[in-house]
């Protein structure tokens, strides 16, 4: 029997983010989701070694690279439209629900088990969830801080809200990697270089 799960999870790299706005360089989710999983991997590490905590840095890395797997099927809804009242914020993870358990149903049954955690959120894994949460909001402030540094203009209302979502989040993992790593996103490639 052939498992149609894998095929799919591979076409993250056709869905476009940000589709509402002009960007001078387009990003997928693939290529978002490998940013959310680094950052979430920083963060379970910032948390181990800077503040006596016990985050699986592996595990948290996985929930990353599939937090938004399920947008294959829903396709990316932009933030605006998917947060613009309650109704449409219950709907809209309704209808990702659906999405993670159709993608499970792709998978044999001997595997679907392994990777169920990824759609649907175990309570033990929930300050792993957080971490990924928090770095997918960072993972929007880079972009946000390209493009402003390619002079797009379209992105900067965007990029201060970013900034005060970020400032909003109360992780100390959090706080660490905005004042010792983000900077380093307004630098230069000579700069990052000298």
């Amino acid at each position: 029997m052939s498992s149609n799960f894998f095929a799919m999870v591979n076409r993250m790299k056709l869905i476009d983010r940000w589709a509402l706005m002009n960007n001078t360089s387009k990003e997928n989710i693939a290529e978002h989701s490998h940013s959310v999983a680094v950052i979430a991997h920083a963060l379970a590490l910032i948390g181990n070694k800077k503040f006596g905590k016990s985050h699986d840095a592996q595990r948290v890395c996985l929930l990353a690279l599939y937090h938004d797997t399920t947008e294959v099927i829903t396709g990316d809804m932009p933030t605006p439209v998917k947060y613009y009242n309650n109704e449409i914020k219950s709907v809209y993870k309704d209808i990702e629900h659906i999405a993670g358990e159709r993608l499970l149903s792709m998978l044999p049954d001997e595997f679907a088990e392994d990777y169920k955690p990824f759609f649907e959120p175990l309570e033990e894994d929930s300050e792993l969830w957080a971490l990924v949460k928090a770095a997918d909001k960072i993972s929007a402030l880079i972009k946000c801080i390209e493009e402003s540094r390619m002079g797009n203009r379209e992105f900067e209302k965007a990029l201060e809200a970013q900034k005060a979502k970020i400032e909003e989040i109360e992780l100390e993992e959090v706080k660490y990697f905005n004042e010792h790593f983000l900077p380093a996103y307004y630098l230069t490639l000579d700069e990052h270089t000298k």
